[in-house]
């Protein structure tokens, strides 16, 4: 028997999973790591603790069901997109990487946008707005405030390109990852110098770019003396999260969309089509299966809206079955009540830092049951608004496969499948990035034929949930009030973001 490794590097730690060769799960281990925010808006992490971490999952998923580490055929990996590690010449850290979800470059944001001659040149050259999570911002950002390291970096990595580097001493990034850069032409498929030169970014810092199947090195000595890994590993390039996520949710031919309800939501859409939305408010980033695009909307706050209305606004002790019950007991549309969930701002559809939550419409008969269900309805509201602008690229959309925490409430699938007002699909099997990188890992050493085969074979659909007609009625009438509630609110949101609150 033979075995494939997915590793995920992910914002609070490392998964690793181990994958035989028919597709089966042997089995998972997880290492978490801080994340440093030493001022407001910044995001920070030590890439050492990466590496300790993946040396750990990696030794613990081998020794859990006693693996022969020859019987490994490759490995690949996934990884938090957008988040810059800064390499010297000697290939050691500069300083703390900074991540996806840091805040800091408004400003050179800004600056790439004038400099590439507006939101409109800017997409055509990279098929994207420039956003603070982006990596060129962070370069730039580097190279005004701490002029000192920026003299120092010899390259720039992505972090699962970093332990890719720890695991093989190979440099390179795949497709995948190089297009959430800002720095990536899409529909090429290599470095734009042409928007590199207009914001003085030297591409020599930028990795070699090969497709995600693609191998990108093996295992070392000094990595198999650290780890029950054997020298000489295939180390298949992989993916970002989201390319990978897509992956392991057979999201690998047009049609498919995936929807996610993590921490944060995500509408995910694969593409044969490299036409970018002309204003920038869906993205369009390279897919791991080679020659195919996705195009992406992220909300900020989907199961965080959540958790945040469980900790802050009732009982922590009050479980998520009972929450749902009181959520479930509520009619569709919670008698009126519309929640924004914009708790920390909003990327899709309306790319605003200064949005904030808002619960409207509240009468003396709303309670708790209310405020839980309008919370489930304006997440999944703000998810129809990626998936509205994903038709509007005229991007097939025949089938919906939802994953993540939020679908695994009964009441919040209907809910989806009311608001989207299609057939919602749920998987057998929902390992997240790390299994999409298993699969990756899989397609590049030929154990898998193609992502196709690999795919109709091993993910299966296991239930489908069936919209309620006078809920996706009812619905379609409050989501044309949501959708009227944030222009309405956005010039007073900026005026509340400048009060010292």
């Amino acid at each position: 028997m033979q075995y494939l490794m997915g590793l995920d590097i992910g914002t609070s730690g490392v998964k690793a999973l181990l994958l035989s060769q028919n597709g089966e799960i042997i089995t998972t281990a997880t290492e978490s790591y801080p994340l440093d925010t030493p001022k407001a808006g910044w995001a920070e992490q030590n890439p050492k603790d990466w590496w300790e971490a993946v040396v750990k999952v990696i030794n613990k998923t081998i020794n859990k069901d006693n693996i022969n580490p020859a019987d490994i055929a490759g490995l690949s990996l996934s990884g938090q997109m957008h988040s810059s590690v800064f390499l010297d010449e000697n290939m050691e850290v500069i300083r703390p990487a900074i991540l996806w979800s840091d805040t800091r470059t408004e400003k050179q944001c800004k600056e790439i946008e004038n400099k590439a001659g507006g939101l409109e040149n800017l997409i055509k050259k990279v098929s994207n707005p420039a956003l603070e999570g982006f990596t060129a911002p962070k370069i730039l950002w580097l190279k005004q405030n701490e002029p000192e390291n920026y003299k120092k970096v010899n390259y720039v990595l992505m972090p699962k390109d970093y332990i890719r580097y720890k695991l093989t001493g190979k440099i390179n990034t795949e497709v995948s990852d190089a297009a959430g850069t800002l720095l990536f032409d899409v529909k090429k498929k290599e470095w734009s110098k042409e928007l590199a030169k207009l914001i003085d970014i030297d591409t020599n810092i930028l990795p070699p770019v090969i497709e995600s199947v693609e191998v990108g090195g093996k295992v070392n000595k000094s990595t198999s003396q650290i780890s029950e890994l054997k020298e000489g590993i295939p180390v298949v390039a992989g993916g970002a999260d989201n390319a990978c996520g897509a992956v392991g949710s057979g999201i690998i031919k047009e049609g498919r969309v995936m929807v996610s309800i993590g921490s944060s939501g995500v509408v995910l859409a694969q593409t044969n089509n490299a036409t970018a939305d002309s204003k920038g408010r869906i993205h369009l980033f390279n897919h791991a299966k080679p020659n195919s695009w996705y195009m992406m909307g992220v909300m900020l706050s989907a199961g965080v809206s959540f958790n945040w209305l469980k900790n802050s606004l009732f009982d922590q002790n009050m479980d998520y079955e009972e929450l749902n019950k009181k959520a479930e007991a509520v009619a569709p549309g919670s008698e009126g009540l519309i929640f924004l969930p914009y708790l920390y701002g909003e990327r899709t559809p309306h790319n605003d830092a200064n949005a904030r939550g808002v619960f409207f419409g509240i009468s003396g008969r709303h309670k708790q049951g209310h405020f839980i269900r309008s919370v489930m309805e304006g997440v999944t509201f703000g998810l129809k608004d990626s998936l509205r602008l994903i038709k509007d690229q005229d991007v097939k959309i025949e089938e919906i496969r939802a994953i993540g925490g939020g679908v695994k409430s009964r009441v919040w699938q209907q809910i989806l499948a009311d608001i989207m007002g299609q057939n919602i699909k749920l998987l057998n099997v929902e390992e997240g990035p790390a299994y999409g990188a298993a699969i990756i890992a899989g397609v590049g050493v030929e154990i898998f034929n193609s992502f196709q085969k690999v795919s109709e074979k091993i993910i299966k659909v296991e239930e489908e949930i069936t919209p309620i007609k006078e809920n996706v009625k009812s619905y379609e009438k409050y989501y044309q009030i949501y959708k009227d509630l944030y222009p309405s609110l956005k010039t007073e949101y900026k005026k509340l973001s400048k009060l010292n609150y």
